[in-house]
């Protein structure tokens, strides 16, 4: 008796094993097992696509596994930042955030994520200023030329930016408040754009990124200031707009790794650390150094307390410029 219920226990567990198995190994996934979408909220050949790709490139091959860059444009950023907010948590859908993600609850009567509660941080990527180019056709050669130039032509100087609400357009309105004239803001569909009429003198001034320095060492453009708190190692001749007449002007921008809200810890956790590690990569640095951009990596609680920062300190600005909220 004492046998035969012992065979049927060890049968019962037999029959039982294969599932528990699976359902441990289902507990206890290997992440990532598979492709990796990393989310661009920007049309591919810009600035942040480029570093998307660079920054892609280690985490592959960190993990074996191909992270495709998924480039969705469009509204902002708001069509690629809700895209990553409403895909399934696994860890497989990544968003390479611009300030955007900051600015647009200010920017926008409704939003359809909240880029707090809806998205969970892995950590920040890099900071990087922007730099102030003008037209060589424009006579101002310094921040203060360029503000008495504007003072002299009232409603005539025109600033060009990649889209209403974007950084640069928000640095050029910072700008315009604490250095006390007046421009026109002229939105373009990007970044292309605006600097294609920038190099003619049909815009007076834009606000780029370090991509566009090279820009500038070729004689297309002149370069007047950096927008951070620094003089930056990739334009050392630049001054910052702070030493150069505005006191207290900083923007710094920033790219970082986000994943949808409810992302299982243990996922981030390991999202993270190799997220250091890529970034810790000597080639990586060198290549976003080369460009104006800072590596920072940063602890995921430390990337959500910038973009909350962010979200104020911006709010203020939109405010003040009287910009409209879009629908």
């Amino acid at each position: 008796m004492i046998a035969r219920l012992a065979l049927l226990t060890l049968s019962a567990f037999l029959a039982l094993a294969p599932g528990a198995i699976v359902a441990a190994h289902a507990q206890s996934p290997i992440w990532p097992s598979r492709i990796v979408r990393l989310v661009v909220p920007f049309t591919a050949g810009g600035p942040t696509d480029i570093i998307a790709r660079i920054v892609a490139e280690q985490l592959s091959k960190g993990w074996g596994q191909q992270v495709v860059i998924e480039n969705r444009g469009g509204a902002g950023t708001n069509i690629g930042n809700e895209m990553v907010a409403r895909a399934d948590p696994d860890g497989y859908t990544v968003l390479f955030a611009t300030s955007s993600l900051a600015v647009n609850r200010s920017l926008y009567r409704v939003l359809s994520y909240d880029p707090v509660a809806d998205l969970a941080p892995v950590s920040q990527v890099s900071r990087f200023p922007l730099f102030m180019f003008v037209p060589n056709s424009l006579p101002a050669k310094s921040i203060m030329e360029f503000v008495a130039y504007a003072k002299a032509n009232p409603g005539k100087v025109t600033l060009s930016s990649p889209g209403t609400g974007s950084t640069p357009h928000l640095a050029g309105e910072l700008l315009k408040q604490m250095a006390n004239f007046e421009m026109t803001h002229v939105p373009y569909r990007g970044a292309a754009p605006a600097l294609n009429d920038l190099i003619p003198g049909r815009v007076d001034c834009y606000f780029g990124s370090g991509a566009l320095l090279e820009t500038m060492r070729s004689g297309q453009v002149r370069g007047l200031a950096v927008t951070g708190a620094q003089r930056e190692p990739a334009a050392p001749e630049l001054p910052t707009i702070a030493e150069a007449g505005v006191p207290g002007y900083d923007v710094t921008s920033w790219h970082g790794l986000f994943v949808p809200a409810k992302t299982p810890p243990d996922v981030i956790r390991k999202f993270h650390a190799d997220t250091i590690t890529a970034l810790g990569d000597p080639v990586v640095k060198e290549k976003l150094a080369q460009a104006g951009y800072t590596v920072v990596g940063s602890r995921p609680e430390e990337l959500r307390e910038l973009l909350k920062s962010e979200i104020e300190k911006w709010a203020a600005v939109i405010k003040a410029a009287g910009i409209p909220r879009a629908n």
